[in-house]
């Protein structure tokens, strides 16, 4: 059954009875605060994320044109200051009554090396816009998130990643950056230059200064043959180590309230091109929607629909340039909770969160994310010092609460000392962040060396660092 047949499944459902009207704590989700006139006599508008979970109405929407002007702001700023990138964070990580500052003026190609295979870019660069400029000078990222719409400088502020055993974060191919300090200093940062700070800067929150521009080291352009199909889910864990050692990129989805998952694959190839198609991950997300809604009070009904909406699934192969193979359209909204564990310990937990899913998550119904991703060095990074690390990420569709969720399957990863995405939900404290992250305090006094007074922190990275 194809993936519109799946929907046209799903709306059927709909003809039978509904057992109850639960909003699934829409309710209790939190209200955007209303434009004002704040006591100067401007206008003051709201800001939120992605996902409109987090938001706050700055005192101030900065936009500086040049390193200078962003220099001087910095200089004389009475209030805190968040750098704001394309919001698709879900951690409190930009929220303030201070100032938010944009980048949107710092972006595009700076400078490039065709024998090295180096770029260097401005830091409010979107990672779409960043992919073609990139092929335009044929150069590649050797990885990529499958969302395109973050800003190079938050995605790597926040260890975005992609999928590959072999792979790294976006910010391991950082080789260098600009730094310009809350006291309004430039520092150009490298393994050669400010080492420390080029190692606490990598991934820092925006709670360094402001990352003004990033040099990349890329790879020559290629192209990519993306696959897509299902296997029994029991199958799949049990086959994943040996297909993410076969791919150069593997993931797979758990369907919750199925007995298939779907797979993806990602490797080089020189076959003749084969474009995807029109996206229909979305209506399809939309499709599994409508069943939970419709079907949540029958689950061996919904088990059977999904199984027959995916057991006859016919494999999709593409074969295109590489930034028209690794992102999709997310065009459908959620909060979402990833965890980074010990590679080892990936597919036994992912056993334990289908298992918590399935006995007690009945509202449940967006696909679940397993990635892995290689390590690297930089102090903050999830993958610090690791080997291979492996992810799980769990949604909620955007309107719904995803608190009570994520804090039943949150425990489940605690006595892996499991470390948190940075843009991604979680109720840990700078105690359980310390005892995570060897260069925990190494970070902490580059930070206080470099902004002694705050002045880029706002309530929620005082509580990530531990600051009274």
């Amino acid at each position: 059954m194809k993936r519109r047949d799946f929907l046209s499944a799903s709306l059927a459902a709909a003809a039978l009875p509904l057992a109850g009207c639960d909003d699934h704590g829409a309710a209790n989700m939190p209200k955007p605060p209303a434009a004002t006139v704040g006591p100067d006599g401007k206008r003051l508008l709201p800001w939120q994320n992605w996902s409109g979970y987090q938001h706050c109405l700055p005192a101030e929407r900065l936009t500086p044109k040049n390193e200078d002007e962003l220099a001087a702001l910095l200089r004389s700023a009475r209030t805190p200051l968040r750098p704001v990138g394309a919001g698709h964070s879900f951690t409190p990580l930009v929220p303030t009554e201070g100032g938010i500052v944009s980048l949107r003026h710092f972006d595009g190609l700076i400078a490039h090396d065709a024998t090295t295979l180096t770029a260097t870019v401005g830091a409010g660069t979107k990672l779409g816009q960043l992919a073609e400029l990139l092929q335009g000078i044929g150069q590649a990222l050797p990885n990529m998130p499958d969302i395109d719409e973050q800003s190079i400088a938050g995605a790597t502020a926040t260890a975005t990643h992609g999928t590959g055993e072999t792979l790294g974060a976006l910010h391991s191919q950082i080789i260098g950056l600009r730094l310009v300090t809350p006291r309004g200093e430039v520092l150009d940062c490298s393994r050669q230059n400010n080492p420390e700070i080029f190692d606490a800067a990598r991934v820092s929150l925006g709670s360094l200064g402001v990352i003004t521009q990033l040099s990349l080291q890329n790879v020559a352009t290629h192209n990519l043959k993306r696959r897509v199909w299902f296997e029994p889910i029991e199958q799949l864990i049990e086959r994943f180590d040996e297909y993410a050692a076969r791919h150069q990129s593997f993931e797979m989805y758990y369907l919750p309230f199925s007995d298939q998952a779907m797979a993806i694959s990602i490797d080089p190839t020189d076959e003749p091109l084969r474009p995807r198609g029109a996206e229909q991950d979305n209506d399809a997300v939309m499709g599994i929607k409508k069943l939970r809604d419709y079907l949540s009070w029958f689950p061996a009904a919904r088990r059977k629909l999904m199984n027959l909406a995916t057991e006859d699934y016919e494999p999709e192969e593409a074969v295109d340039v590489w930034n028209r193979i690794f992102p999709s359209n997310r065009a459908v909204r959620f909060n979402e909770m990833e965890y980074h564990l010990p590679r080892e310990q990936l597919m036994p937990t992912l056993r334990k969160v289908r298992e918590r899913v399935e006995s007690q998550h009945h509202e449940e119904f967006f696909p679940i994310e397993i990635r892995t991703v290689k390590g690297d060095d930089a102090w903050l990074s999830p993958f610090y010092g690791h080997a291979v690390s492996g992810s799980i990420a769990v949604h909620r569709y955007y309107v719904e609460d995803p608190l009570p969720y994520f804090a039943d399957i949150e425990p489940l990863y605690q006595p892996l000392a499991g470390r948190p995405h940075w843009g991604k939900m979680n109720t840990l404290k700078a105690a359980d962040f310390a005892s995570r992250y060897p260069k925990w305090k190494d970070f902490l006094d580059v930070r206080a060396s470099l902004d002694p007074d705050g002045r880029m922190l706002n309530p929620y990275l005082k509580q990530v660092f531990g600051i009274g």
